[in-house]
């Protein structure tokens, strides 16, 4: 008899609860530092600049398949493997992860709501140190049908059925905030900065379902749009990637972010100023 599959958002008590399990492995997306202090039993970790490639302009793109090959044979990743992808700051890290393996064609995960900090205000057990998992030979492939470039973002910018959620800040939005050569943000884009995605008060954990949906809804970000989402660097749009799959939404990640189309000459601009910087 088939076991339940495990929800894509799972909580700490529902995680607590099942470890430890046979293919089931947690991952901590975070910084060696911060794994070596504290992390949960039996996790393995990935840090954030092994899940991207580090080149300029564009350091958000999707590392080469040797590298995420080597990076999931090292965590262990075989095709079985249930990952349920946890990080410290409120999940931006944990769904890059996320996004990654819908990338490379792995379906079985889930993201443990308000990650190492939810974990740790449950008073659940914790370990330092390093204890590394048994690595696997895993072969990763590109799902190319995953990934947008910046030509097919453009062309999608005349498709009514089509939105830019911009997972920025509203001064990097308004392009007040200058992080590139150009600033400010993809025409038709609206702005749901990620922060409003989680609850501060409540360990990081995700708002409730509902309530984000209504926000939303609210700009137009609805389940019958295409919606393509993206930050500076595709980090903190890892989280709103990962609730738009949680509504049942059609989205991709654009990973190329602002630190592509901000420094490319020729990309149409909006600033605060409502004009294009590209005319």
């Amino acid at each position: 008899m088939k076991s339940k599959p495990l929800p894509l958002i799972l909580e700490v008590d529902q995680l607590h609860d099942l470890l430890p399990a046979a293919n089931l492995l947690p991952v901590a997306v975070c910084q060696a530092s911060v794994f070596a202090a504290q992390h949960i039993t039996g996790s393995a970790l990935v840090q954030p600049a092994e899940l991207v490639s580090g080149i300029r302009p564009a350091v958000g793109k999707l590392p080469t398949v040797a590298q995420l090959s080597a990076l999931f044979s090292r965590i262990g990743l075989t095709p079985e493997t249930h990952v349920i992808a946890y990080d410290d700051e409120g999940g931006g890290w944990a769904g890059r992860l996320i996004w990654t393996l819908d990338v490379i064609g792995h379906k079985r995960y889930s993201y443990l709501n308000g990650g190492l900090i939810a974990w740790f205000a449950a008073g659940y057990p914790m370990q330092s140190g390093s204890d590394p998992v048994p690595p696997t030979q895993y072969t990763a492939t590109i799902d190319q049908s995953q990934l947008l470039t910046l030509a097919q973002v453009e062309q999608q910018l005349s498709n009514p059925d089509a939105i830019v959620w911009d997972a920025r800040g509203s001064d990097e939005f308004a392009g007040t905030k200058l992080t590139a050569i150009r600033n400010g943000h993809i025409p038709n884009a609206v702005n749901l900065d990620w922060l409003e995605l989680m609850d501060r008060h409540n360990d990081l954990r995700l708002l409730p379902l509902p309530v984000i949906a209504a926000r939303l809804d609210a700009l137009g970000i609805t389940a019958g749009k295409q919606i393509i989402t993206h930050c500076h660097t595709h980090h903190r749009s890892g989280l709103t990637y990962l609730v738009g799959k949680a509504l049942g939404m059609d989205i991709k990640a654009y990973d190329g972010s602002w630190a592509e189309w901000g420094n490319h000459p020729d990309t149409p601009v909006v600033a605060a100023s409502a004009t294009s910087a590209g005319t």
